[in-house]
């Protein structure tokens, strides 16, 4: 009798306990005294996988030791991630050395398919030159910080075309700028209207840009030679064209000036010669004929392009600039192109391996 009452007992605490049990985490303890938590963890106040004891030890880190190697699957999944990937951090942007005073330094920038061009004289003098597309105003910026430009002596907006003008405003934003040149031609979209803030939000006014007017430096001479007559709406040919000239050698920077402003300025008689052609309109084969390159003779011949759905650069301007036995340097090839010149040699550098 006594038997048969313990046993009813041991069932009813087994009967008892088995719910318990059933949610209890299960797993062998180690040679620490402790286990992972597999199941129920939550009810356990614990995580899943979460390295625990049971004797009130509390957690702790798992022991090197015991830690399961990672196990490769033999099968593809069958079900796809329900996360995406990361996404891969965009490149950091190249920015160019800054150069010893005391030359002429050119730095051509990387920005993509536009231009902008910073000249530094050898008094210590700057003229920015177009800033790009609106997306390129803050890489404009990192590239002026990087070179230590406080302030610009000079500005040129060489014609109105967004990827010329675009980074313009943040550039006054971030910088002093003491005056402002740009052709008597307007535009009515928000990327010029933005500039026209901009100069406006910093007490500047336009000097409209003609044929022989020239900006003030020491030591260096920076003329326009174009726009020799007025376009209408062809806004390339109203591009302000800047000769830049320190001693024995000098740059030619032309924006967007297509054959209509480069024969005009072949009639005009001016002289063009220069050793560094900044190639017109990003090598389209709407600009640099031959004539015109004729008349400049470059030595180096600089394109701004980025990636673009206009067949920039032409593959005829290549091979016509081949065969005036010009040098071709390209931004989307080379990134930042600094041109560096004592005055009778110019050297280059890029920023994705020198030349």
């Amino acid at each position: 009798m006594k038997k048969r009452i313990a046993l009813s007992v041991i069932l009813s605490i087994l009967l008892i306990l088995l719910p318990v049990i059933a949610e209890a985490h299960p797993g062998r303890t180690d040679s620490n005294g402790g286990h992972y938590c597999r199941t129920n963890c939550a009810k356990w106040g614990l995580k899943d996988g979460e390295y625990h004891f049971h004797n009130g030890g509390g957690t702790k880190s798992a022991p090197a030791a015991t830690k399961k190697p990672t196990v490769k699957a033999t099968t593809k999944p069958t079900a796809k991630p329900t996360s995406k990937p990361t996404a891969t951090p965009a490149p950091a942007l190249l920015v160019p050395k800054k150069q010893n005073v005391g030359t002429l330094q050119v730095y051509y920038f990387d920005v993509g398919q536009g231009d902008s061009t910073l000249i530094r004289t050898p008094s210590n003098q700057y003229v920015l030159i177009d800033g790009g597309n609106n997306d390129q105003g803050k890489n404009l910026v990192k590239y002026l910080n990087a070179l230590g430009v406080k302030t610009l002596d000079a500005m040129v907006a060489t014609h109105p075309d967004a990827d010329h003008i675009g980074g313009l405003d943040d550039v006054m934003k971030a910088v002093e700028v003491k005056s402002v040149y740009a052709p008597k031609v307007s535009h009515t979209t928000e990327t010029y209207k933005d500039f026209l803030t901009a100069v406006k939000n910093e007490g500047r006014t336009i000097k409209a840009v003609t044929k022989g007017e020239s900006i003030p430096l020491t030591g260096v001479e920076a003329r326009f030679l174009a726009p020799v007559n007025t376009y209408g709406d062809d806004l390339n040919d109203w591009s302000a064209v800047l000769k830049v000239t320190y001693k024995n050698k000098s740059f030619l920077f032309t924006g967007d000036a297509e054959l209509k402003s480069e024969n005009d300025m072949l009639a005009d008689g001016v002289s063009l010669k220069a050793d560094v052609l900044k190639v017109g309109h990003h090598g389209s084969n709407s600009s640099t004929s031959k004539a015109f390159i004729d008349a400049v003779k470059p030595t180096y011949a600089i394109i701004s392009v980025g990636k673009n759905n206009y067949g920039h650069p032409d593959s005829g301007i290549l091979a016509r600039l081949k065969n005036a036995n010009a040098s071709v340097l390209r931004t989307d090839q080379k990134g930042t192109i600094t041109a560096i010149s004592d005055g009778n040699s110019i050297s280059f550098t890029t920023t994705k391996g020198a030349k």
